[in-house]
């Protein structure tokens, strides 16, 4: 039996427009009636998440993983249940990775901001950071180090030109010390070292008390593939990559097809 839902949002819950399907919305309040926790899963930070979770209209106190599983925070009073922090050493190390690519900007997640770390920030930014309905700001390194502000994950923002070779270079340096993604065409990411989706996941499950064979878990990108491991109940959406279906139990339709809801009326309100 189904117990815990964890999904992803973009390319999952959201449609290609960037809005949650009605029938996903009336789906999901079905299976948080019907005692099923529901927890979204998602890259973005806070602010990129309350304006959809609020259009949900859940009532009981759930959980959402942010920041590719580096915060945990629960709904009741947006408390920040677990988390993991950048260090100092490690801002030098993310840092310096760039130091001979400069059309590649490094992008810090806080607490309470989003970062670039610069002089300006980069047209691309700013558009992701709006994008989760938020202002990226400029900021040094030095200022990043001083600040009291606890910062979750970093990202490496370019056009996929650009990008490409830098992640050639050095995501086999990176991965020893961070958890790496290419998440988006436009990001690749790098969290706390043992920090994943699956991670966040697989704590959460245990604090509430929960098997992988009662959790279920719906996807479409390379971020979701830890996440779609840990769960017996892995779907794949309609328009996930072929590396994600080929690891999920499952299939439903694309994000622009309800494919959320198809899933929950499939496999746990059947």
């Amino acid at each position: 039996m189904i117990k815990l839902i964890a999904i992803d949002l973009d390319g999952t819950l959201l449609n290609s427009d960037k809005k949650i399907p009605e029938e996903n919305i009336k789906a999901i309040q079905k299976a948080a009636q019907a005692g099923v926790k529901i927890v979204l899963c998602t890259g973005r930070p806070k602010s990129g998440i309350l304006p959809y979770f609020e259009k949900l209209g859940l009532t009981d106190e759930e959980y959402i993983i942010m920041n590719n599983g580096c915060t945990i925070y629960n709904t009741r009073n947006w408390e920040l249940v677990s988390y993991a922090q950048v260090s100092n050493d490690e801002l030098d190390k993310l840092n310096h990775a760039i130091s001979e690519y400069p059309d590649v900007c490094l992008t810090l997640t806080g607490e309470k901001h989003y970062y670039a770390v610069g002089n300006e920030v980069p047209e691309l930014v700013q558009y992701d950071a709006g994008l989760v309905f938020d202002t990226a700001i400029a900021a040094s390194l030095e200022e990043m180090k001083a600040t009291s502000e606890v910062i979750f994950q970093a990202m490496y923002m370019a056009r996929a030109p650009q990008l490409d070779p830098f992640q050639e270079a050095k995501e086999e340096a990176l991965a020893k010390e961070f958890s790496v993604v290419r998440s988006q065409e436009y990001i690749f990411e790098a969290m706390p070292k043992g920090y994943t989706k699956a991670t966040a996941l697989k704590a959460l499950s245990e604090k509430l008390g929960f098997s992988p064979s009662e959790v279920m878990a719906l996807g479409d990108a390379a971020n979701d593939l830890e996440m779609l491991e840990f769960a017996d109940h892995s779907v794949a959406m309609g328009n996930a990559t072929d590396e994600v279906k080929a690891i999920c139990r499952y299939e439903t339709t694309t994000n622009d097809q309800a494919g959320v809801a198809q899933a929950i009326y499939d496999y746990v309100l059947k």
